[in-house]
């Protein structure tokens, strides 16, 4: 084994056709891929429409590039196939891959949305030096379906050059750093397009013409671009004369609590108590409570099912937790039997620790929140609502339903007015027999109801609400009513004579005062 450089080495992998190996490894699941003689594309929303993303190996042959307009492809290319790109589930790929990776090294990060980078410092001895951890590298890539494009060098700008321009499988000492990055063209500095046309206008079309230059005149024209498109800041920090560390994210902490069996059981209830007491104590530690819980049972013939609930508060208490879970198994298929029960808290916030109140009564709002948990754990999310208050002025907007897992209630907005109890919903119309000018109906009839007015309060003028009711829709005038035998109903007129937004006004019948 050849000794290996001293100093920082970073590995940058680069995944060309990230976006279109996802799109293949998803497709194939579900349906058959178009022919290898079938130009494809992923498609993306543009200025002036969709245009371009990402490419197949034949539609590149065909000249096909990334940016272009669809639809002027699509005239040249008759029998193109388009399909969505999905930019966030690469995104979420990329970091999934940038946290496996870290078999091979402690730091490893997302390289903005087409690779990972990797401090290997003192890690390559542990699989044979560079040359065979690369090789390990672009195996076990291929194996995820990714194809990649390794090279190793003493700093991460010129790592990520070197794997996007240069010709792969680079490994770059730091004494021929500056001759290695030499060919490559100015974009590699990952510059804006405006940067790039104004450098090779100049002239400068490769780094290694940048480099000789003198840096007083460069620097006059640079001063003032900032540090992430300057060029000669770039170059500095590839060529390592000033610092451009790795700042890798930690580790994921996955709250998770594990059973392993002797044998193989048929029934996951009896273990229940242990594993929520398991997961309950390592969340207490950290002052944490879980909102969203996943069990998962491994049969012996290599499945597994999982169950999820989601609770309304944050809670570690065990016994809440295993009664939750408890609910939730009718109907699981455990197979010849299971030999390994997890229960994960997929989501967590904080909770910190509390003491009991002295005289034994309990919180009223952790009874309400572990009573929501039972109801939705039995009927299910869609069903268990609560009022959500609206800033509205029309009555019956004002409040409507919400499912109860997505927060607690708001407060209810003030109202500077009587309203009744009992709302209609639609509002009902009524027959006029009588109106007053400018007032209430005299005599009106309701379901077939004939009834009097014996005396009423208002206009209460309502507005339409211009920024969400169509054009042409009238006011309303409010009146409370009250009839002969003491009932009191919430009327209203819809629009006035002469408004210009319909014919006759109707009358319409909204409330019941108690």
């Amino acid at each position: 084994m050849s000794p290996q450089p001293d100093g920082p080495r970073i590995v940058s992998a680069f995944f060309p056709d990230l976006a279109m190996d996802r799109w293949r490894r998803i497709v194939s699941q579900q349906r058959s891929l178009p022919g290898d003689d079938v130009p494809v594309v992923l498609s993306e929303q543009g200025t002036h429409g969709p245009v371009i993303h990402a490419l197949s190996a034949e539609a590149r042959r065909r000249g096909i590039v990334e940016g272009a307009r669809v639809v002027d492809v699509q005239a040249i290319h008759p029998d193109l196939h388009v399909e969505r790109s999905d930019a966030e589930g690469d995104r979420k790929l990329l970091d999934r891959v940038a946290m496996w990776a870290r078999r091979w090294c402690p730091w490893t990060v997302r390289d903005g949305m087409g690779g990972i980078t990797m401090d290997i410092s003192g890690a390559a001895h542990l699989f044979g030096g560079e040359v065979r951890m690369l090789r390990d590298m672009g195996a076990r890539f291929k194996m995820q379906g990714l194809s990649a494009r390794l090279a190793v060098a003493p700093t991460r700008g010129a790592a990520q050059m070197l794997a996007r321009y240069g010709q792969g499988g680079v490994i770059c000492g730091p004494d021929d750093l500056a001759v290695a990055i030499a060919p490559l063209p100015v974009a590699a500095l990952r510059i804006d397009a405006d940067t790039v046309r104004l450098l090779q206008r100049l002239g400068l079309k490769t780094l290694g013409a940048l480099m000789e230059v003198p840096r007083v005149a460069l620097m006059r024209r640079f001063d003032r671009v900032a540090e992430e498109i300057n060029p000669l800041v770039l170059l500095d920090r590839a060529l390592g004369r000033t610092a451009d560390p790795l700042n890798a994210p930690e580790d994921a902490v996955r709250w998770l609590a594990r059973v392993r069996l002797a044998e193989p059981v048929i029934d996951p209830v009896p273990h229940l108590d242990a594993l929520a007491a398991d997961l309950c104590r390592q969340m207490a530690k950290a002052e944490l409570g879980a909102r969203r819980l996943r069990l998962t049972i491994y049969r012996v013939d290599g499945e597994w099912r999982s169950r999820e609930v989601a609770l309304a508060q944050a809670s570690r208490e065990a016994a809440h937790l295993a009664r939750l879970m408890a609910g939730k198994l009718e109907g699981i298929d455990p197979g010849f039997g299971f030999d390994l029960l997890t229960l994960e808290a997929l989501r967590v916030e904080p909770l910190a620790l509390h003491q009991d109140h002295l005289d034994g009564s309990r919180d009223a709002g952790k009874d309400v929140a572990a009573l929501l948990d039972r109801l939705t754990a039995k009927l299910g999310p869609e069903k268990v609502t609560w009022s959500a208050w609206c800033q509205s002025h029309l009555p019956e907007r004002v409040e409507g339903r919400v499912k109860a897992m997505a927060g607690a209630p708001e407060v209810a907005v003030e109202v500077t007015r009587e309203r009744p109890l009992r709302l209609l919903d639609p509002p009902e119309e009524i027959a006029v027999l009588y109106a007053v000018p400018e007032g209430p109906p005299a005599r009106f009839r309701w379901r077939r109801v004939s009834y009097l007015t014996a005396r009423y309060e208002g206009p209460e003028r309502v507005s339409p609400e211009w920024w969400r009711d169509r054009p042409g829709t009238r006011l309303r005038d409010y009146y409370k009513v009250e009839v002969g035998d003491g009932r009191r109903f919430w009327l209203y007129r819809e629009g006035i004579l002469g408004d210009g937004r319909g014919g006759d006004p109707r009358w319409f019948v909204q409330g019941i005062f108690a």
